[in-house]
């Protein structure tokens, strides 16, 4: 038996592309040592790089999905195995048409070139193809295919030559022993290897390593059929690999792509086949490889069906024949995003799985800057493992999710649309009341969050025009003008808000105060009782987070942050503490929370507590205990709807008690249940404030976001020294609130942004800030009280100019906008007298 290493600085788990990819670039940032080991031979193991259809589209409405996407594409272009072909998404009905339209967009704000066609122009590219059973296409010439088991290769052994890696084919993993929290040693068929990182990186069979060390990787193996029929006469005098342009069927959630004298034909449109790890065959037992299933006929004939008809004079051809079919493995996540970074649950366990072959060589240079500098160059935040609470990562809802998400993989997927699968796990105590109000649920985290409450539609009559309806059905799919009436009731009187999805959890212990200190931004030295809002910065100096932090003790800081993010904030937090003298509770499902605003919050809260809930006697930015009867709450004046009032938060088990008290004593104060289309929504865009993965990101600047304080802290603190610098130059780009002058589109029609449009100057040219990113759309909704309808975006700073004309582009008309701040003054309120009344 072959030797292996006995230390290693870490052990690679997998040699397709994406481990591949990552030796070279850990190798690249100097690393040495590295162990690479795959169960399967080399040049290809036998996972899905070596039977994927290798082809790249770069546009995605997904900005860190294209990010990557770009990047391994010039990553594949250096190494020489790029074939460009351009391709085409072609559309069957006017629907489709329409979200190509959405494409354009994405394709404008993100800078890829990309166009609209019709079915004539496809055809000049195309000449196989019948164009009575299109409408038009989107089309993009800098679609290409890729050699990715070469470039794997190429990557491999640029590592050995540095001497920076053991490669070590047909060795499989067996164990993985953790010590004290963390990786101690792995165990493979070669023998044991001491070291204190594991990277997985083997796809499909990513979740069953994971476990070996008690650890969770939340994908699951499915399937996706591909055939290929051949020789196609068409397209036997042509040279090379590829010759035309890669079609995909839109509609049908097909693809068809030319292989030399073959054609290939790529199906999403079956029903989801999912399997576990452990069911997949072992190599010996594999008729062609572990990921190549056998086909099963009766979930393709009806594809074979659709492309005969966008293809006839190919298929109908008797002599073209199935030469090669498979059922073929592919890792799908219950969220659609690849799984990265140090697990949550093992220290020195690092995951870069669920990632295809177009996203593979820029997620290797990703998460090997990520292990080397502590945060990659490309925003992969979405993609944090951390990111799964505890029933994510069952394989009950990775199941469910998946099986739902396999048909929208070229489904028409709506910017606010919901799932069906597995819901109702996490119900707040006010559940069954907002039931009986009629609330429409939309779910985070497993939270059920009411959106809006039908019960409110009377709101319609009384607020009338200055609701702000919308007529277009894409504009308000997943929405309702309550939304806005239920905005107008809070600003006028005052509204009660569900806020049970919070992430909530106290840092404590002799040391709290300094290990707080050294991770946001803000000063944290304050008097008992005070709440701060607060960034935190990577060492870049770019967002890791926002988060609100109220100090309850000399010893206590209780963090509260949001669903989606929290989990990875507990990480950060947690990972950054000092070895004695601190630790860090979860309280999540101890705590509820009830947002109550509006400007006879006041009113209604005094008259439920004796507690001095004046101004003078519970200023804003403050918090504490207050007696609501026989409760008692934590009541923390601040607001993220830009209106006087509370989050008050109280146990879990008392939190309908709070509703309904809360709900009686408003009754005669016009007191409306409100949902998160105001809170997330609108009460915080004409208010101008940032949200995280929208405006706040790692890849832009406190500055530039305009949240700089007039003074920095003198202790030091996560990104500080990126901070300081930041401030003295110039900002690349500065965050701007534009209001849109008219919403007439060429029909009559008018359109509301639902966010990712791009912004251009009046004559229609792109606008590039000084990162080198094209202007879009980062946030986008009504503000009621201003009768606006409010865009948040980047603008390079000589745009930033109060009263810029501009444009955005919404399903590719162009609508008039004008800068209206600059900076972060409110649209609405600019002085913030409604928040300290």
């Amino acid at each position: 038996m072959a030797s292996i290493p006995t230390q290693a600085s870490v052990v690679v788990v997998g040699a397709g592309i994406v481990g591949n990819s990552l030796v070279h670039h850990l190798a690249e940032l100097g690393w040495r040592d590295i162990v690479q080991v795959d169960k399967g031979p080399l040049p290809n193991p036998g996972g899905s790089t070596g039977h994927a259809s290798n082809f790249i589209f770069p546009v995605d409405h997904s900005r860190e999905i294209t990010d990557l996407t770009l990047d391994s594409v010039r990553q594949y272009k250096e190494l020489g195995v790029f074939t460009q072909s351009g391709g085409f998404e072609v559309a069957r009905t006017q629907e489709r048409m329409q979200e190509l339209q959405r494409r354009m967009a994405s394709a404008k704000a993100w800078g890829i070139e990309s166009h609209l066609v019709t079915p004539e122009e496809v055809v000049e590219k195309v000449p196989f193809l019948d164009p009575s059973v299109i409408v038009g296409a989107f089309w993009t010439p800098t679609v290409g295919v890729v050699d990715s088991v070469g470039a794997g290769t190429m990557m491999r052994e640029s590592a050995q030559n540095k001497g920076a890696l053991t490669v070590s084919p047909n060795t499989e993993v067996t164990g993985i022993d953790v010590e004290n929290g963390a990786i101690a040693r792995v165990h493979t068929t070669k023998g044991p290897i001491e070291t204190d990182k594991i990277l997985i990186a083997c796809g499909v069979w990513s979740p069953r390593i994971a476990a070996m060390a008690g650890a969770a990787i939340p994908l699951t193996p499915a399937v996706h059929q591909m055939i290929s029929v051949g020789p196609v006469p068409q397209l036997a005098e042509q040279t090379g690999e590829i010759s035309f342009p890669i079609v995909r069927d839109m509609d049908t959630f097909c693809y068809e792509r030319q292989h030399g004298s073959d054609m290939e034909i790529g199906s999403y449109a079956h029903r989801a086949i999912l399997h576990e790890p452990d069911e997949i065959p072992s190599i010996e037992a594999a008729k062609l490889s572990p990921t190549e299933m056998p086909f099963t006929d009766d979930d393709f004939d009806p594809q074979l069906e659709q492309a005969l008809e966008l293809m006839p004079d190919v298929l109908s051809n008797p002599d073209v024949e199935i030469r090669y079919a498979i059922n073929g493995l592919l890792s799908l996540t219950p969220d659609g995003a690849p799984i990265l970074g140090e697990s949550p649950e093992v220290k020195g366990l690092w995951s870069a799985a669920a990632v295809w072959v177009k996203e593979g060589p820029g997620v290797g240079r990703a998460v090997a800057e990520w292990m080397t500098n502590g945060c990659p160059e490309v925003d992969v935040q979405g993609a944090d493992i951390a990111r799964f609470h505890p029933h994510q990562r069952t394989r009950e809802h990775v199941r469910a999710r998946t099986s739902e998400a396999f048909i929208k993989t070229y489904g028409i997927v709506h910017p606010g649309e919901q799932w069906n699968s597995d819901r109702n796990v996490r119900l707040s105590p006010m559940h069954e009341r907002e039931k009986e109000l009629g609330a429409v649920f939309f779910e985070v985290a497993g939270w059920e969050r009411p959106q809006w409450y039908e019960s409110n539609a009377p709101l319609l009559e009384e607020f009338g025009e200055r609701v702000m309806d919308r007529t277009a059905e894409w504009d308000s799919r997943w929405w309702s003008p309550i939304i806005n009436a239920e905005h107008l009731a809070l600003r006028e009187r005052a509204g009660l808000v569900d806020l049970s999805s919070f992430v909530i959890f106290d840092v404590f212990g002799p040391a709290a105060l300094d290990a707080v200190q050294s991770i946001v931004l803000a000063q944290m030295d304050v008097s008992i009782g005070r709440v701060v809002y607060t960034p935190v910065l990577d060492e870049t100096g770019g967002f890791r987070s926002d988060l609100t932090i109220m100090r309850l003790a000399h010893d206590r800081f209780r963090v509260v942050t949001g669903a989606a993010h929290g989990m990875v904030d507990v990480k950060w937090f947690a990972d950054r503490l000092p070895a004695t003298g601190t630790q860090i509770a979860e309280l999540t499902s101890s705590w509820t929370t009830i947002g109550l605003w509006g400007p006879r919050a006041r009113d209604i809260l005094s008259q439920v507590t004796n507690a001095d809930v004046s101004h003078e006697g519970f200023k804003f930015g403050t918090a504490r205990t207050i007696e609501v009867g026989s409760l008692q709450v934590l009541a923390s004046r601040i607001s993220y709807v830009g209106d006087l009032g509370w989050e008050l938060y109280i146990p879990m088990e008392s939190g309908l008690r709070l509703w309904d008290v809360l709900t009686e004593a408003g009754t005669e104060h016009g007191l409306a249940p409100v949902g998160l289309g105001v809170y997330g929504t609108t009460g915080r865009i004409e208010k101008g404030y940032r949200a995280f993965g929208a405006e706040l990101d790692s890849e832009r600047s406190v500055i530039e976001v305009g949240m700089a304080r007039p003074k920095v802290k003198s202790q030091n603190f996560v990104g500080r020294d990126a901070h300081l610098r930041h401030r003295e130059e110039d900002p690349k780009a500065i965050l701007c609130s534009l209001t849109v002058d008219d919403h007439t589109s060429a029909s009559g029609e008018k359109r509301y942004m639902l966010g990712g449009e791009p912004i251009r100057s009046q004559d229609g040219q792109p606008l590039i800030d000084g990162h080198g990113h094209h202007v879009f759309v980062t946030s986008a909704g009504s503000a009621p009280s201003l009768g606006k309808h409010v865009l948040m975006a980047f603008l390079p700073p000589a745009e930033a100019v109060l009263g810029n004309q501009l444009t955005v582009v919404y399903m590719e008309e162009a609508y008039p906008v004008t800068v209206a701040s600059i900076d972060a003054t409110p649209l609405f309120d600019p002085s913030n007298e409604s928040i300290r009344r």
